[in-house]
C-alpha cells in the first residue's frame, strides 16, 4: 500500500521547510531510512529519510518550494499502484520572503550576540545577501572562495556544494579579500551598515526572547570537585585511539542523564496547566556553528556507556557543523547542557530551551588554590548553573539537584558501572 511522506516538525514552532534538493527522483527505489530529500529549516539543512520502501511514485513538491509541516511531499508504493495525487509546483506554495527581524535588546544567555548598529532612519543601499547553502558556505570558507564570485545553480540561483566543487575542479581561484594588518590605521572613514540577521540568528531571538518574557528563571550554582574525574579521564585516554577520546563534555552528559533519573520532575515539558513527565531521558547538547548554535540530542544517555554517548555526539556535531543534520539530531531533547568551558568560562546561567524546563550552564575545569582539611593545595574545580522553570520546580528541589550530581562527578565510577 502506497505511503505518503509528510514534511517533518523539526521544533515545537517550526511552521514550514523549503525543499532544497530531491535526493530520490520519482521511478527510483527507495529503502525504509535512505534519504529522500534535503530540507533547510530555520536553523539547518535536514536529510529527510524515507518512512517506508517501495518506487518513489510521485514528487508532490518541487524544489525550491516552502511547505507548511505536515503536508505530502512524496508518495512511495509498489510500481503498479494507482496514485490520485497531484503534483504541486513550486509556484502554488507559499514563498516567503524573509523579513528583517526587530532589533531587541541582547540577552544574557549561552548564546554569544553579535550587536547590530543602531542607524538612524536614512536610506541606504544594501548589496542583497549571497544565497548558499549552509555546506556550500563552509567549504567556500576552508577554501578560502568568495562566493559573490560564483554563480548558483540552486533553486533561485542558490550557490550550492557542487557550484564550489566545480569552481576549485575548473582551476579558477577567488581569494577572499584579506583584512587590514592590524599595524596599518588607513586614514578612511567607515561607515555604518545594516546588517540582515540569517533564518538561523532570528529564530535563536525569537526562542530566547519566548523563553526569557515567558518562563520564570531561577538559578542555582554549584561548584564541583573534578579531580577524580579529570584522572579517570586521563586513564580511560590513555587506552583509546585518538579518535575515540573521551571529552568532558561526554562525562557530564551521562551524570546529568543519571541524575534526571532521580529527579523526573526536572525532565518534563510544560503544556498549559499540565505537565508531561518524559519517560526518556534526552539530553541536548548546545553545539556552536556560523552564526549561532544548534542543539544536539544524546538521546537515552542514561542508558548509554560513556564511548557510545562519545561517539554519537562527535557524529552528530560533524554533521551539524558540515550544514547536513538527521530529524533525530537536533529534535526530541528533554533536558538541555549548555558547556563554555573550552572558552576559558568560569562560570555563566543559560536560558531554559522550550518546551523543557531547565537547563544546566556548564564552565571551564580548572587548577585553582583550594583549602582540605585545613591544608592549602591545588585541585580541579568547575562551576555549574542551573536554570529551571519556577513554575514546575522550586529552589529547594534545584539544589537537591544539584547535589546529587555532585556525586555523580566527584564519585565517577559511578558513571561506567
Amino acid at each position: 500500500m502506497a505511503e505518503t511522506i509528510n514534511m517533518p516538525k523539526l521544533g515545537f514552532d517550526m511552521a514550514e521547510g523549503t525543499l532544497v534538493r530531491w535526493v530520490k527522483k520519482a521511478g527510483e527505489n527507495v529503502n525504509k531510512g535512505e534519504v529522500l530529500a534535503e530540507i533547510e529549516t530555520d536553523k539547518a539543512t535536514v536529510e529527510v529519510e524515507s518512512s517506508a520502501s517501495g518506487v518513489v511514485r510521485k514528487l508532490l513538491v518541487d524544489e525550491g518550494a516552502v511547505v507548511p509541516v505536515n503536508s505530502p511531499i512524496a508518495v512511495v508504493g509498489s510500481a503498479d499502484e494507482k496514485i490520485e495525487e497531484e503534483v504541486v509546483p513550486a509556484s502554488q506554495t507559499s514563498k516567503v520572503e524573509s523579513q528583517p527581524a526587530p532589533v531587541v535588546t541582547p540577552l544574557a544567555s549561552a548564546i554569544p550576540q553579535k550587536q547590530i548598529p543602531v542607524v538612524e532612519a536614512i536610506p541606504v543601499q544594501v548589496q542583497s545577501p549571497v544565497k548558499a547553502s549552509p555546506l556550500a558556505r563552509k567549504i567556500a570558507r576552508d577554501s578560502q572562495v568568495e562566493l559573490a564570485n560564483i554563480r548558483g545553480s540552486g533553486p533561485g540561483g542558490r550557490i550550492v556544494r557542487r557550484d564550489i566543487e566545480s569552481a576549485l575542479a575548473g582551476g579558477q581561484t577567488f581569494a577572499v579579500r584579506p583584512s587590514a594588518s592590524p599595524d596599518v590605521m588607513p586614514n578612511v572613514k567607515l561607515n555604518d551598515e545594516t546588517l540582515q540577521l540569517s533564518k538561523l540568528r532570528q529564530a535563536i531571538a525569537r526562542r530566547m526572547a519566548e523563553s526569557k518574557t515567558s518562563i520564570p528563571h531561577f538559578y542555582v550554582t554549584h561548584e564541583y570537585k573534578m579531580d577524580a574525574l579529570m584522572d579517570l579521564r586521563a586513564q580511560f585516554n590513555k587506552l583509546l585511539p585518538e579518535s575515540d577520546k573521551i571529552s568532558l563534555n561526554d562525562f557530564i552528559v551521562k551524570a546529568v542523564a543519571l541524575t534526571l533519573g532521580q529527579f523526573p520532575n526536572l525532565n518534563v515539558s510544560l503544556n498549559g496547566n499540565s505537565v508531561l513527565r518524559h519517560g526518556q531521558i534526552n539530553i541536548g547538547i548546545a553545539v556552536s556553528v556560523e552564526g549561532g548554535l544548534l542543539t544536539i540530542v544524546s538521546r537515552q544517555a542514561d542508558q548509554k556507556p560513556l564511548r557510545q554517548i562519545s561517539a554519537e555526539v562527535k557524529a552528530m556535531a560533524a554533521r551539524v557543523r558540515e550544514g547536513k543534520v538527521k530529524p533525530d539530531d537536533i529534535e526530541g531533547s528533554t533536558f538541555s547542557i549548555s558547556n563554555m568551558g573550552m572558552y576559558d568560562v568560569e562560570n555563566f546561567s543559560a536560558i531554559i530551551n522550550p518546551p523543557e524546563a531547565a537547563i544546566i550552564a556548564v564552565g571551564s575545569a580548572r587548577q585553582i588554590p583550594v583549602v582540605e582539611d585545613g591544608a592549602l593545595k591545588v585541585g580541579w574545580r568547575m562551576k555549574a548553573t542551573i536554570s529551571v522553570d519556577h513554575r514546575v520546580s522550586d529552589g529547594a528541589e534545584a539544589a537537591r539537584f544539584m547535589q546529587a550530581l555532585a556525586a555523580n562527578l566527584e564519585e565517577p565510577l559511578r558513571l561506567v558501572l
